[in-house]
């Protein structure tokens, strides 16, 4: 009984396919189970009260999470999902106020908006960094101004959603619309991150593209062979003395 030829043996890592990123993420349904606390907090304190509107939130939260564990999806979204409700929840519980509940979410658009900032301002662009250590393509962008710029630009696209958060959330805090946070906290979630995604995609199209050309164009380096036959050629044509 024969063996294949080593070139037609697959690996398992070759056959399954690796999650893109928005799966990663959490993918579509990561828009669902993001919006179940804060739906359920919001209805949960109307009826019931802050008290309530806590363990239901955070409650909900660790079912979701057990519900993902158990359909063997991605745990990051589900874990950091599951934590930012608890302290969401904890800062409800200390300020005793239900708008409290959106406070670290609102204050973490503005942290991420100054990172993603900076990031572009020392030359090191987080929409770049990130997604090409997530895909193993080292630092070739960065030497390609053009690249670099592009990636500048869609980490500055995150920046402005992450400002255009905390902005409007900031706003409806201050005035007191509890109903609207909630709906903002889910409008400008993942729908608003997508549109900045977007610019992001475009970033990697136009660096991707123009790094391939760059590699097409270089001349590919000799082998041995090659060198010894060139020398070979050289030496025999050399006149006698």
């Amino acid at each position: 009984m024969t063996e294949p030829a080593p070139s037609e043996k697959k690996t398992d890592a070759e056959e399954e396919p690796q999650p893109t990123l928005l799966e990663q993420m959490g993918g579509v349904s990561g828009l669902i189970y993001s919006s179940v606390p804060v739906i359920v907090f919001v209805l949960a304190n109307a009826f019931f009260g802050l008290t309530a509107a806590i363990w239901t939130s955070v409650g909900s939260a660790v079912a979701i999470t057990v519900l993902r564990v158990v359909r063997k999806e991605p745990l990051q979204p589900a874990i950091s999902g599951f934590f930012g409700v608890a302290i969401a929840a904890f800062i409800a519980y200390r300020t005793g106020s239900a708008k409290g509940f959106f406070l670290f979410g609102i204050y973490a658009s503005l942290v991420y908006c100054g990172i993603f900032v900076l990031s572009v301002v020392v030359r090191w662009p987080i929409a770049g960094v990130v997604w090409n250590v997530l895909n193993g393509t080292g630092q070739a962008w960065r030497k390609d101004k053009p690249s670099r710029y592009g990636y500048d630009i869609a980490t500055l696209a995150l920046a402005l959603v992450f400002a255009a958060r905390f902005i409007v959330q900031r706003w409806l805090y201050q005035e007191d619309y509890t109903g609207w946070l909630a709906f903002a906290k889910i409008a400008m979630g993942y729908p608003l991150y997508a549109l900045g995604l977007l610019v992001v995609v475009w970033a990697v199209r136009r660096s991707d593209k123009r790094l391939k050309a760059q590699a097409e164009d270089e001349p590919k380096p000799e082998s041995d062979a090659e060198v010894e036959a060139r020398l070979r050629e050289k030496y025999a044509q050399a006149p006698e003395a």
